[in-house]
């Protein structure tokens, strides 16, 4: 499939020095990868599919919860030999506005991120909350402090985390992807070890092994990022009652969520949506 047939790029917001963009691939496995560089900084929330990142920081698999990372001026190729498509939301930052925040976050302007990717995991899981409330926002004002919040936040995560994620290969990989995308499916749904091992074929201990190796944390936890996704671009988006939009979200009471989501985001359901309106 030709680049610009595969590739369908929408503006969602933009301000002075930054800009948000959905961007839907429609590439697999048959097709080939093609060279691409990134014209400014980019950090992008990967929220539907999967596909492997190669750039100058590195190769890793990116799937839904996890954020892309692209430095300026380098160029990268996505393939995906693993299925068909996938949708990020993209936050691309102009050189000289990344280069002030990361003055302030990490005292050098010449700050570059060091790995291909970020993981899901509970540092970064506002991050991502934030991008896909970022079109929402009400006005240019709180568009603004959202794109340089979610800047300021990505650079000193990366900057105090230098662990080197584990690399993904061939056929285990297929097999976790399997199971991320029954998680994906359905993630309100009630899921065991043992169902998740099996999508994956493999004994309950070795899934979990190689799943936290590969996406940095365990299905569990991948499981309740999922969900915490959906019930916090609901509480941006809607007026609809918290406990509704925690039930379908696949938490079992309202308790329960208030103390994972206050517990992840630091503020209440109720807090986070007023915040954002």
């Amino acid at each position: 499939m030709p680049p610009d047939q595969a590739l369908l790029k929408r503006t969602l917001a933009a301000g002075d020095g930054w800009s948000l963009h959905e961007i839907v691939c429609r590439a697999g496995p048959s097709d080939r990868p093609f060279e691409e560089r990134h014209d400014g900084f980019s950090v992008s929330a990967v929220v539907g599919g999967n596909f492997t990142y190669r750039s100058d920081s590195g190769r890793q698999l990116l799937y839904p919860g996890a954020l892309l990372l692209g430095n300026n001026g380098s160029c990268f190729e996505c393939g995906h030999q693993h299925g068909i498509g996938d949708r990020c939301i993209s936050l691309n930052v102009h050189e000289e506005q990344f280069s002030e925040i990361a003055a302030a976050a990490t005292s050098t302007s010449r700050f570059r991120f060091s790995a291909p990717r970020l993981p899901p995991s509970p540092k970064a899981l506002p991050i991502i909350a934030h991008m896909e409330a970022l079109s929402c926002a009400p006005s240019l004002l709180r568009s603004e402090e959202l794109a340089l919040r979610i800047i300021e936040r990505v650079i000193a995560l990366t900057a105090s985390d230098r662990r080197a994620p584990a690399a993904p290969t061939g056929r285990e990989t297929r097999r976790v992807i399997e199971a991320i995308r029954l998680v994906e499916s359905d993630a309100a749904r009630p899921l065991e070890l043992k169902e998740l091992a099996a999508v994956a074929g493999m004994s309950r201990y070795h899934f979990l092994r190689v799943f936290r190796g590969l996406t940095g944390m365990t299905p569990h936890r991948y499981l309740i990022s999922a969900r915490l996704r959906r019930a916090a671009l609901a509480l941006a988006s809607s007026r609809r009652p918290v406990i509704a939009i925690a039930l379908d979200a696949g938490f079992g009471d309202l308790s329960t969520f208030n103390k994972t989501f206050r517990a992840v985001f630091g503020l209440t359901p109720t807090q986070y949506r007023d915040l954002r309106r």
